[in-house]
């Protein structure tokens, strides 16, 4: 789904304890809670190359340079308003020499994407099939939150192919969706890594998980503590506000 009109009003908010500033659309998808805790989920090192399919904005590929200044980071983006906007914030940033987002879908990326070529693939997919929720009307929330063409066995398989021997794809997603994040890595990839994420400490079922796979191994999955969210008041836990400010997620 490929918007070609500029978003209507923008905002300019601020990410890391000010580290990095993102233009965004005030109506349109946003840059929140989910794609930090992605960026800082990767394990990357100086030298390393990301890739990121469904970057909107640029805000996790910016935050994950911020975290990791010797790192590179390409994003993909269908929506060219996207693509547009992305490109000022990354120049707002003076990031144009390690971030860079480039215009084309999982189906046709461009020919400058090889594959193989990246240690890291992250993503935020959409979290919801094609036909099971109401769309959004705002083009660029509705491209982020249902899948088109492309569904999530899709996106695994693209991340993967794009994936260096050894390389990791990690993920965001719904928890009730952990069934189909793993039938789609199955025989994919291996090293599989469940992360909860708990909304608060008090019982409640993670509604979201951080998922990362090995490519060229078959070591057996792990289910790991996960991340408590939030206080009983609504608050940052202390490990979740660390990393709000630009911790590293250890999953």
């Amino acid at each position: 789904m490929a918007g070609n009109d500029r978003p209507g009003p923008l905002t300019e908010d601020r990410l890391l304890s000010g580290r990095i500033t993102i233009r965004q659309p005030k109506h349109g998808f946003r840059v929140a809670l989910d794609s930090v805790l992605l960026s800082a989920s990767i394990a990357c090192e100086d030298g390393e190359r990301v890739l990121e399919p469904g970057a909107g904005v640029g805000g996790a590929a910016l935050m994950l340079a911020a975290r990791v200044p010797g790192c590179s980071v390409v994003g993909l983006e269908a929506q060219r308003a996207l693509v547009a906007i992305a490109g000022e914030n990354i120049r707002l940033n003076g990031m144009t020499e390690r971030v860079d987002i480039v215009m084309g879908d999982l189906g046709s990326p461009p020919s400058r994407l090889a594959l193989g070529a990246f240690d890291h693939v992250m993503m935020n997919p959409p979290y919801h099939r094609s036909g099971s929720t109401h769309a959004p009307a705002e083009a660029s929330r509705a491209a982020s939150h249902v899948e088109g063409d492309s569904g999530l066995e899709d996106w695994v398989a693209f991340g993967v192919s794009m994936l260096r021997g050894m390389g990791t794809l990690t993920l965001i997603h719904r928890a009730d969706r952990l069934a189909d994040v793993l039938a789609a890595l199955h025989g994919r990839a291996g090293e599989i890594v469940v992360f909860p994420l708990w909304p608060r400490g008090d019982g409640s079922p993670a509604k979201r998980i951080i998922v990362r796979a090995r490519r060229g191994t078959a070591a057996p999955l792990r289910i790991a503590q996960g991340l408590v969210l939030h206080e009983r008041d609504g608050s940052f836990t202390p490990e979740a506000d660390r990393i709000c400010r630009g911790g590293d997620l250890e999953v």
